[in-house]
């Protein structure tokens, strides 16, 4: 399901809505959601700058082609979006990455979006749902991982991490567990570790 984060008022209050997908959103207390944000370690400042990011993304590709905007999911963390899921064209796949760079405040791209003309069985994308929610679940649940800092998403039996590390033990436990999720094919880490000068300064 896509969702996105929307900017509210005094004080730059969040609040979870539904996108413009069409799918069902819950909405989330503004004041909860800015603790949640302001927890993580792009802080309150970061996540309002990764909202407005994927709020323009989002309408550009929108207004591009409705396929594009159903059928490419991004994560963005200070500015580094990565691109996910699977379209049918690779003219698609460079359209969705040209436009990306479009937005303002993008530094980075990571195109991991894959071309499949067929699209993915519903039997890959049910099971790849529950591998991201199983991952999550781990990440949950182990308390020498701040789960708040990181970005999951599952594609064709591929997961896929974008987040921040506090080190990289934590960054180990996160990938091994990752890698022991039974059907993985393979765990692709774009996750950054706190001290790593690729970051923007805080």
């Amino acid at each position: 399901m896509k969702s996105y984060l929307l900017v509210l008022g005094a004080g730059a209050a969040l609040m979870t809505v539904a996108s413009l997908s069409g799918c069902t959103g819950v909405a989330v207390g503004a004041g909860a959601t800015a603790a949640v944000a302001a927890s993580q370690d792009r802080g309150l400042g970061g996540a309002i700058d990764d909202t407005k990011i994927r709020a323009e993304i989002d309408g550009l590709w929108f207004r591009s082609s409705y396929k594009i905007f159903s059928k490419v999911d991004l994560n963005i963390m200070e500015g580094r979006v990565m691109l996910t899921g699977a379209v049918p064209s690779e003219a698609m796949r460079n359209e969705a990455v040209r436009l990306t760079w479009q937005a303002a405040g993008v530094r980075e791209v990571i195109d991991d979006i894959v071309v499949i003309p067929g699209g993915i069985s519903l039997a890959q994308g049910t099971h790849d749902e529950l591998v991201e929610e199983k991952l999550k679940a781990d990440l949950l649940l182990d308390k020498h991982i701040d789960n708040i800092n990181y970005d999951i998403d599952v594609v064709n039996g591929v997961i896929y991490l974008l987040g921040i590390a506090k080190n990289q033990a934590e960054l180990d436990r996160v990938l091994a567990y990752a890698r022991s999720i039974s059907g993985v094919k393979q765990v692709v880490n774009h996750v950054l570790i706190k001290t790593n000068p690729r970051r923007i300064a805080n």
